[in-house]
């Protein structure tokens, strides 16, 4: 939906050194310095945020509730306005978003987390499907991209050689991060899942990030260019993936529609495309051109913490209005098997 008569921006943005392996800290002390650092650049303090979202998962924590723990690295005490999603940290920041759109707060921490290194994220992330019918054939993530990279082979709208200059690009574009876990173009690799090479798959690893929400005047006092949110959306489709065509994303386009993408051109796109192939998918869905800057953070194939990367693309399409590098830009974050469900936002800078 488009933003409704109260503006809302982000004003700072911090995440972790995404690492393959975390074993020296827990979450809460892999999150505490990133929630010190987004802090320190507004100059407020945990008493001064009005409401806290996070996003995390149980199934990664291997626990009930994990969550709850967390909070020692924001500090609940005195007693704090807080939620969570079992979602990416994205869909955290549209529920603080819409928060502060209603006026009951007028300042919003947004973080999430994942550790992807402690198990077989591949197999964890089988959880999500149908129970019933699919679950119990144990299809991993790797598995079900390949299915959905092939369609996209098979209908010619990519093959492996553009998929391999595509993440050779990222890659490239990756080294001017010094947050990413993977730099460089890198030799593709053997097939992991055909047409799906190591080269197209997503790093597995550790990392946090979080991001500072402020609304009206209070956004242009804590920010010199605010990256205004005007307009966010989330989108699903159908559960089983038997009725969807893969090589297509319409609840994307649906998102990127009620979110006010297409009414004027955007100059800088951060899409969460943990394979090569989704990013073929999401581009043709949001009908980006050349004249686009697609992922120049390098994006989730230079690191994609599971439950942090929807709001890193969301962080770092903000950090290029703050910095001045983008005037529109779009941001994407997905979740689910295939694109199954996906958020939109458009944000903008002050005109200069």
């Amino acid at each position: 939906m488009s933003a409704p008569g109260r503006d809302v921006a982000i004003v700072a943005f911090a995440q972790s050194d995404h690492r393959r392996r975390t074993d020296d800290v827990s979450e809460v002390e892999m999150v505490m310095p990133v929630l010190h650092e987004v802090l320190r650049q507004t100059g407020l303090r945990t008493s001064d945020i009005g409401f806290t979202c996070s996003g995390s998962s149980d199934y990664l924590a291997g626990r009930a509730f994990s969550f709850t723990m967390a909070l020692d690295g924001v500090g609940a005490w005195p007693p704090i306005s807080e939620s969570h999603v079992e979602m990416d940290g994205a869909w955290a920041l549209y529920e603080a978003w819409v928060k502060l759109l209603t006026g009951e707060a007028d300042t919003a921490l947004v973080y999430s987390y994942g550790k992807s290194s402690p198990g077989s994220v591949r197999d964890v992330l089988t959880r999500q499907l149908d129970p019933y019918y699919v679950a119990p054939l144990w299809p991993d993530s790797v598995a079900l991209a390949a299915l959905q990279a092939q369609a996209l082979v098979d209908a010619g709208h990519t093959d492996e050689a553009a998929l391999a200059a595509l993440a050779a690009r990222r890659r490239t574009d990756a080294a001017a991060n010094p947050h990413a876990q993977v730099t460089g173009a890198r030799p593709q690799g053997d097939y992991v899942v055909a047409p799906l090479r190591t080269g197209d798959c997503p790093p597995i690893g550790d990392g946090a990030a979080a991001v500072i929400l402020a609304a009206g005047d209070r956004a242009r006092e804590l920010c010199a260019r605010p990256a205004w949110i005007r307009g966010m959306d989330h989108r699903v489709e159908a559960h089983s993936l038997g009725v969807r065509d893969l090589t297509d994303s319409p609840s994307t386009r649906l998102a990127a529609e009620r979110a006010g993408v297409f009414e004027r051109p955007v100059d800088t796109a951060e899409l969460h495309a943990p394979f090569t192939s989704q990013e073929v998918v999401l581009a043709k869905a949001l009908g980006l051109g050349d004249d686009v800057r697609i992922n120049p953070s390098g994006g989730a194939l230079a690191a994609n913490p599971v439950m942090a990367a929807g709001l890193l693309r969301l962080g770092e399409a903000a950090a290029a209005v703050h910095r001045g590098d983008s005037d529109r830009a779009l941001a994407h974050a997905t979740s689910g098997p295939c694109l199954q469900q996906n958020l939109v936002a458009v944000l903008e800078g002050d005109p200069r």
